[in-house]
């Protein structure tokens, strides 16, 4: 088609293109902030929309209590843990001190200091009690920080039963959600790839063709780039149960239009010369020849063969002799190659 169109025409086109990417562009740019913000018509629910409240809230409140119990109890332990060191260590070097003096004592064996050794004994008896008792006070404070950390986890075991049966019903509700979405999204995108379909069907070739073809691919990208991607899988069973039925009806298209352009074919084959070739456009006509094609019927004809005048394969006319130099002339020229004359009134095409 390139090669039938004047030069001036071919930068026309292209700018023309260069509008119709543009205007696609800038229409994309507007879907697809549309299609992005259709979530938001739906509302973000949580977790806690559809956990029992009732039974929930005064599990959560245990838990919270039972932690901030078994902190305190902990920070107690610790400052307990480090009066029973402090005990220990104190009753150990009472004891050295003292196993020190009694052998000082048994050597020197002065029975004056018999009283002395009772009251050394007495203080170490002292010093071992206050360690017994450090150590009991940390036992008894170890077990509340476990009756608190038991208490915690069993009301965590409790409340994660109630939250397992939320995060279900959750997840459901976001499966419904996201099919509403996609529903928008479809109830969107869907009209568009309807209006593109008869627009490619009726108004490609028109005036406005730049702007038709703009829309067309718009169409398709939010068709196929901001809703197939968003289509519900459920396992796959959706999207492929969805790309058999699109391959079915595309499919049966196809062959429906193949046939009808078959039937148009032999019907057009059928009809004279004469009216066959006024059907053509000019610059169809002159498109088919460029790619070595019958203009009538489509199948390859070998142009350069100065024998050949009409198609072998449907009979229309391809060459005919100028009626002013008698020269021979392709059949949908307008005027003669080699004299310039104008066709005579049975030979010209209509204009495209």
């Amino acid at each position: 088609m390139s090669k039938s169109l004047r030069l001036s025409e071919k930068w026309f086109r292209r700018g023309l293109w260069l509008v119709a990417l543009m205007f696609a562009g800038f229409l994309i740019g507007l879907g697809g902030t549309v299609v992005g913000d259709l979530p938001q018509v739906e509302h973000v629910r949580q977790l806690d929309d559809f956990i029992d409240r009732a039974a929930a809230d005064p599990l959560r409140a245990t838990v919270k209590a039972a932690e901030d119990a078994e902190r305190q109890a902990q920070r107690a332990l610790e400052q307990i843990e480090l009066r029973q060191d402090a005990a220990r260590q104190a009753n150990a070097s009472a004891r050295e001190a003292f196993g020190n003096w009694l052998a000082t004592r048994r050597a020197t064996e002065q029975p004056d200091q018999d009283a002395e050794l009772i009251a050394r004994t007495r203080a170490l008896d002292g010093l071992k009690q206050k360690e017994d008792e450090a150590r009991q006070k940390a036992e008894a404070q170890r077990q509340i920080v476990l009756d608190a950390r038991q208490g915690a986890q069993r009301a965590r075991e409790s409340l994660s039963v109630l939250e397992a049966d939320a995060r279900e019903k959750l997840a459901a509700e976001y499966r419904r959600v996201e099919l509403r979405v996609f529903g928008y999204r479809l109830a969107l995108t869907l009209p568009l790839l309807v209006a593109a379909g008869w627009l490619f069907a009726r108004k490609r070739r028109g005036t406005w063709w730049p702007f038709v073809w703009g829309f067309i691919l718009f169409a398709l990208f939010a068709f196929f780039v901001e809703l197939v991607p968003y289509l519900p899988s459920y396992g796959g069973y959706v999207r492929y149960a969805v790309g058999i039925v699109v391959t079915v009806l595309v499919g049966r298209w196809a062959i429906v239009a193949l046939n009808r352009y078959l039937a148009r074919q032999q019907a057009a084959e059928a009809q004279p010369d004469t009216v066959r070739r006024q059907e053509l456009s000019y610059d169809t006509a002159l498109a088919r020849l460029a790619k070595g094609v019958c203009p009538g019927c489509e199948r390859p004809v070998d142009l350069k063969n100065a024998e050949i005048d009409f198609c072998p394969h449907c009979g229309i006319g391809l060459f005919d002799h100028c009626r002013q130099c008698d020269a021979r002339k392709s059949a949908f020229s307008k005027f003669c190659h080699a004299c310039g004359t104008t066709a005579s009134p049975a030979e010209p095409l209509p204009a495209a």
